[in-house]
């Protein structure tokens, strides 16, 4: 293993976080700094380091900048209409102040299943703004038991990208996979989401981001709540659409050409959230008497708001290509393959690893499974088992994100949050998730 290029990771870590926790240097430029310092450190040509921090920064603002834009503009009509507002009242009419938590919970757990983490993120997160506008109570109270569900069931549950590629390269069945990530998560969301929140909304109170000006709609008329729940399905209701109809699930040729080219087209996040806004801004805008300058207003204020997180994620995701062009997750990754682990345990360490040293969760369960899989070829491991070497691969890339993940900077300026503040709550909470999806994924293995 090559001690210079680990160093420079390590190092690279600690010089990051001393530019933003102790220097209070702005968190975008300080990510460039140390993309290029890794890349020096690290023995990277000039020309690579650029070039890869290139990558990085387009690889990941191609999609996340356009859903963040579109996010952004959508959350803003559903706060300044009042629409957030009103199924936050519904919510809580519905499941009591003290169960909605549990409620932000299990919509995150049943939305991420079809649709990607940070797209069910920005759909859903103007709810918690107003629920803890509503309550008074801090924003982590209704946001980390969001955050938790979404993880868990990304992670866990097929049919999300991540356990499904784990899952063909390890050869298991997807339906004993999709059985123990429903019986691992739900206590992990549990503990990770609402008893979290209880704990943290004590110690850490955050108030929601808002605009500028106060709002401007009427308490006493306010949008039906069945209709925003109605526009915020519609982009979900797509993607899951697209997703099935997409799947392997679905034979070859059993859906024509062309119904099958417009299911991709209205299901992808983009043109789906594009929908969304429409549907938001003539019904919730324009129908309840909206003028052109509010909907301008609104517009200009949410890209206001977008701006630091589009920028902030794209470098969070040229650190993390930096990192993957070192190659120092998978450098450690092989050379723990000659030790004695348990498979269960061996998988988890290797995802572990190589999501805190290049931060992607996706990269670290692929990376894993590729490792372990040669080790299972030579153990008599059951289906169940091997499922559940799954789902802890699955923990293990799933935890401790910090500031070689994109996630970080996103979840922590939607929620308002320093980076302090996003350690010691989305951080945390990552981690949790890690411990508990191993905990309990072991427990199975070793009872069956």
């Amino acid at each position: 293993m090559d001690l210079q290029i680990l160093l420079a990771v390590l190092g690279g870590i600690a010089i990051l976080l001393f530019l933003i926790l102790k220097l209070k240097i702005q968190a975008f430029l300080a990510l460039l700094i140390v993309c290029i310092l890794v890349g020096i450190f690290a023995g990277l040509p000039a020309s690579e380091i650029l070039s890869t921090m290139q990558e990085g920064m387009g690889g990941t603002l191609g999609f996340v900048a356009t859903v963040v834009g579109l996010g952004a503009l959508f959350g803003g009509i559903l706060e300044q209409s009042g629409g957030a507002n009103s199924l936050a009242r519904y919510l809580l009419n519905k499941t009591g102040e003290k169960r909605s938590p549990w409620a932000m919970m299990l919509t995150g757990f049943l939305v991420a299943i079809p649709v990607f983490f940070d797209v069910a993120f920005i759909i859903l997160v103007p709810i918690t703004y107003a629920l803890s506008k509503k309550t008074g109570k801090s924003l982590v109270l209704y946001a980390m038991p969001l955050l938790a569900g979404l993880t868990i069931t990304h992670a866990f549950i097929p049919p999300t990208p991540g356990p499904i590629a784990v899952a063909d390269i390890l050869g298991a069945d997807l339906g004993w996979v999709i059985l123990f990530g429903i019986f691992t998560g739900i206590p992990v969301a549990i503990i990770s989401g609402p008893i979290l929140a209880k704990f943290l909304s004590k110690r850490m109170k955050i108030e929601p981001p808002s605009f500028a000006e106060s709002h401007v709609y009427n308490e006493n008329d306010l949008p039906s709540p069945w209709l925003i729940l109605a526009i915020i399905c519609v982009p979900i209701v797509l993607i899951v659409i697209n997703t099935v109809l997409s799947s392997p699930l679905i034979p070859d040729n059993y859906i024509s050409e062309p119904v099958l080219y417009w299911i991709n087209l209205l299901g992808h996040p983009f043109t789906a959230l594009i929908i969304a806004n429409l549907l938001a801004w003539y019904f919730i805008g324009i129908k309840r008497g909206a003028g052109k300058q509010f909907l301008n207003k609104t517009a200009v204020k949410s890209f206001e708001a977008a701006g630091i997180i589009i920028l902030l994620t794209g470098a969070g995701g040229a650190f993390k290509q930096i990192l993957i062009t070192t190659g120092a997750g998978e450098m450690i990754a092989e050379s723990l393959q000659g030790t004695f682990f348990n498979p269960l345990l061996f998988g988890f360490t290797i995802a572990l690893i190589v999501r805190l040293l290049q931060g992607s969760a996706t990269v670290a369960m692929i990376t894993a499974a590729g490792i372990t899989a040669p080790i299972l070829t030579s153990a008599e491991l059951s289906s169940p088992e091997i499922a559940l070497i799954v789902i802890a691969i699955a923990a293990g890339a799933s935890g401790f994100s910090h500031v070689n993940d994109s996630g970080f900077w996103l979840v922590g300026k939607y929620l308002g949050l320093s980076e302090k503040q996003t350690f010691k709550s989305w951080t945390l909470m990552t981690g949790i998730i890690a411990i508990m999806g191993l905990l309990i994924s072991s427990i199975f293995y070793f009872l069956i």
